[in-house]
């Protein structure tokens, strides 16, 4: 098989790439990207592959950018793009090959632009994909002032026979729960509305549960959790990955998992942190509607074999990530939910 050249536009952040830990690469690429105009170009070491099928997934931050901008915080905004879309890629099932970003906004400001790219290259670190390039835009006439907009699209590669699906999930697996940081990038909208609409508390303004303001609470970096699914995936019997966002644990979970099973999540093995009682208090939400809104706690969730949930554990305490048992799959009873979340937060 021949060798497969990448092509990506606007040529901007070889030297980022360059400067990356090579260890940091994918083994897929070969680790000499040069730029020829407005274009980069990658070479794919194809030796690799006997029937290598590319994945891609575009995404962006949401309303987590309004308050970064009210704020003036933006410097660690773009780790939080690079969580969405490369986490999202990666618990596909695919290897990332580079990510490319995309920044829109009101009017050019160099000190903006330069905190926005410098979490986007961090974020890229963390996650182990090579930045390559992306785009700025200024749109005055359609953008309020101060307002911005980020987006970005990762793209990796994964062997053909070894495309995933909700049919390698069985009865007895484990549902391995990793740690969020906070909010990540979901449930801002209700979040804003709940805690600084009604509520009226200031962004700057200290809020003793948390030890610091509530801005610097909600700004709260993604966890980057590329490299360790990456791991997993190598060391144990991974039958999916969920990651969570927008839409909760219950409505990502049902997407892995096939019919004629539920995955059964324990609250009782965790406590949210204090963050999401007060959004639920505040906004007097049901249990229901506020894990319908955020992640509560939990960034990612992989299904594993019940045989290598003790590997895949010290794998991810070794690697720093909180993870720990939250459930197990079982045969569905009736038709109904594909993922349910069962029993009490404990000192929730």
């Amino acid at each position: 098989m021949k060798g497969i050249v990448v092509v990506t536009t606007h040529a901007q952040s070889v030297d980022f790439a360059l400067s990356m830990d090579k260890a940091e690469w994918s083994p897929a690429l070969d680790i000499t990207p040069f730029a020829s105009g407005l274009v980069n170009t990658l070479k794919l070491k194809a030796d690799r592959w006997t029937e290598p099928v590319l994945a891609a997934k575009t995404g962006g931050v949401g309303p987590k950018l309004g308050i970064a901008a009210e704020l003036d915080l933006r410097r660690t905004i773009g780790i939080d793009l690079v969580a969405a879309v490369v986490d999202g890629l990666v618990a596909s099932g695919a290897e990332p090959l580079f990510l490319q970003d995309y920044i829109t906004v009101s009017k050019m400001v160099p000190e903006w632009l330069t905190e926005l790219r410098t979490g986007t290259e961090l974020g890229a670190a963390q996650a182990g994909c090579p930045l390559l390039g992306g785009g700025m835009c200024e749109q005055p006439s359609i953008m309020s002032r101060g307002e911005l907009d980020m987006s970005a699209t990762a793209v990796g590669i994964q062997e053909s026979e070894q495309l995933w699906g909700a049919d390698l999930v069985r009865p007895g697996d484990v549902i391995l729960a990793m740690g969020a940081t906070g909010l990540h990038t979901s449930g801002y909208e209700l979040v804003r509305h709940v805690l600084v609409d009604i509520a009226r508390m200031p962004l700057e303004g200290h809020v003793e549960e948390f030890g610091r303001t509530l801005g610097e609470e909600l700004l709260e970096p993604s966890r980057i959790y590329a490299k360790e699914l990456l791991a997993l995936r190598a060391e144990a019997e991974v039958r999916a990955f969920a990651q969570i966002g927008k839409d909760g644990i219950a409505s990502a979970l049902a997407r892995v998992i096939p019919g004629g099973l539920v995955a059964q999540v324990e609250r009782g093995t965790w406590t949210p942190s204090p963050l999401f009682a007060l959004i639920g208090q505040r906004g007097k939400l049901s249990r229901e509607r506020l894990e319908e809104r955020v992640n509560m706690g939990i960034g990612m969730i992989a299904v594993v074999s019940r045989d290598d949930v003790d590997r895949a554990l010290a794998l991810l305490t070794a690697r720093h990530v909180p993870a720990w048992a939250a459930g197990e799959i079982v045969k569905a009873t009736e038709t109904g939910h594909r993922a349910v979340l069962v029993g009490d937060h404990p000192r929730f």
